[in-house]
């Protein structure tokens, strides 16, 4: 018995080192990811933690799609094709050396990943955290030089000594230096104040982007899953390929809103080309996700306004410029925005049907399927990359619109009024550089499209493509 008391006794004593060595270990750790949480906030260049934001994302992604493995036990991709689609993934930018349909199930979810957290909306949101950090921290700083002037001049034995020495009655006396002090110390009271409230902005403003990105996230899954479920021939594409309609749901909504381009079938969307129930659930994905993103927020948080956080809404929607939120953008502009994106697609959707309408990339359908397909194409030519036809067989006029439509960026600053030249701000889904976009940029893609085109047509003259580009030319 006084054995087993004895070995009770080592054991409890052995637990209690053990759980304090755990908890000395686990404050130690949260220490030191606290300290280069603060390393990387405060002193690291924005430019530098995005280049290592995203080179580490992408050797993540690689280590995991390489240990994953592929749906065909016969092909496994390469290593370099690996990391490259890996790469393409986390850049959003839709190119892939390897068919899509030899990646499994959990490869599938592992890119889906990639481009959620690398998405515009999602990088931007991240930015915003980082921001509300150093506003915070130097909130803090103003707060303890206020508090300890205050202290220092305003304390019961400071005034009493000035009494005696005679400098508070000569202040009192001298009413014009009691008005300056006062205007001071009300003009600091204000100026913490609209920091705070500045603070507080930025902090709802973070909230209604999380928001804004979750719901339409949730909704597109759900809806999409809901059409493929009870749409028997889109059901039936997923099930001769051998794709999961969850899979298939969550990677479709993720690619499409962060403007990926990439879709779990080899032929991107032009095997669910007269499914026109799904090519409208995508539709608005791609344009809340990428070209009015600025103007939806904006409204999100007119909308939201109206109900809670009545301040601070009005302060983001009066002071855009202060808060240095990129995709936050004056009323005006947004409407504008709004303006301009409708046009594009106005513009690119009547020269499509005008002239892609009895062709080959449009056959087999009828015509509602035709305008829905049309409309699908013309908005997703911009950024998105998803496409229900073979560009090969487009005419190389509408290739030229299409390339002209990309070249400008949805996010246009306000210019100097002076200015002619008109300014766009691109992102290029990672807000990483700010370029001046002029007319000399359309009209060179424009010259190389028609040099292409005249060359083609007079090497080739029987080649379809190159009739209609000459057609089209006039």
């Amino acid at each position: 018995m006084m054995d087993f008391a004895c070995f009770r006794n080592k054991l409890q004593h052995l637990c209690n080192c053990s759980c304090l060595k755990l908890s000395c270990f686990c404050r130690s750790t949260w220490l030191l990811l606290l300290c280069l949480y603060r390393y990387i906030v405060f002193r690291v260049n924005p430019l530098t933690l995005k280049v290592c934001y995203f080179i580490s994302v992408s050797l993540v992604g690689f280590w995991v799609l390489f240990s994953l493995t592929p749906r065909s036990h016969h092909f496994r991709p390469r290593n370099l094709d690996l990391f490259f689609t890996s790469v393409s993934a986390t850049t959003v930018s839709s190119m892939s050396t390897v068919e899509m349909e030899v990646f499994s199930d959990g490869q599938l979810v592992v890119l889906a990943i990639l481009m959620f957290v690398s998405g515009k909306v999602f990088t931007s949101m991240v930015g915003l955290h980082l921001v509300r950090s150093k506003l915070w921290r130097s909130r803090e700083n103003q707060c303890q030089v206020n508090s300890s002037g205050t202290n220092g001049l305003g304390s019961p034995t400071d005034s009493l000594n000035e009494v005696e020495l005679g400098t508070k009655v000569a202040a009192m006396a001298d009413p014009a230096r009691s008005r300056s002090h006062f205007d001071i110390s009300q003009g600091a009271i204000m100026t913490l104040d609209r920091e705070n409230l500045k603070l507080d902005s930025i902090r709802f403003l973070g909230t209604v982007v999380l928001g804004y990105f979750l719901v339409i996230h949730v909704v597109g899954v759900v809806s999409v899953m809901v059409y493929i479920v009870a749409t028997s021939s889109a059901k039936d594409v997923l099930t001769r390929k051998g794709l999961q309609t969850f899979t298939y749901s969550v990677f479709t909504t993720v690619s499409t809103f962060a403007s990926g381009g990439f879709i779990p079938t080899n032929e991107s969307m032009m095997v669910f080309r007269k499914n026109s129930g799904l090519l409208l659930i995508l539709l608005p994905q791609v344009l809340l996700g990428n070209t009015l993103f600025p103007s939806c927020l904006r409204f999100s948080i007119w909308f939201i306004g109206k109900f809670v956080k009545k301040g601070e809404a009005r302060f983001l929607l009066r002071n855009t410029e202060e808060i240095g939120y990129l995709h936050l953008l004056p009323g005006l502009h947004s409407s504008l925005l709004a303006t301009t994106v409708s046009g594009f697609i106005l513009v690119q959707f009547v020269l499509f049907c005008s002239m892609e309408w009895n062709s080959a990339a449009l056959g087999g359908l009828n015509s509602y399927q035709k305008v829905i397909g049309a409309l699908f194409q013309t908005v997703n030519a911009r950024h998105s990359g998803e496409t229900i036809v073979d560009l090969s067989t487009i005419a190389p006029a509408i290739l030229v619109v299409f390339i002209v439509m990309m070249t400008p960026h949805p996010n246009i600053p306000s210019p100097p009024p002076d200015v002619a030249q008109l300014t766009f701000t691109t992102t290029h889904r990672d807000d990483l550089a700010t370029i001046t976009a002029s007319g000399d940029l359309a009209s060179t893609a424009i010259d190389d499209e028609l040099a292409s085109i005249v060359k083609g047509t007079i090497t080739d003259p029987l080649n379809p493509r190159f009739n209609g580009g000459k057609l089209a030319l006039g």
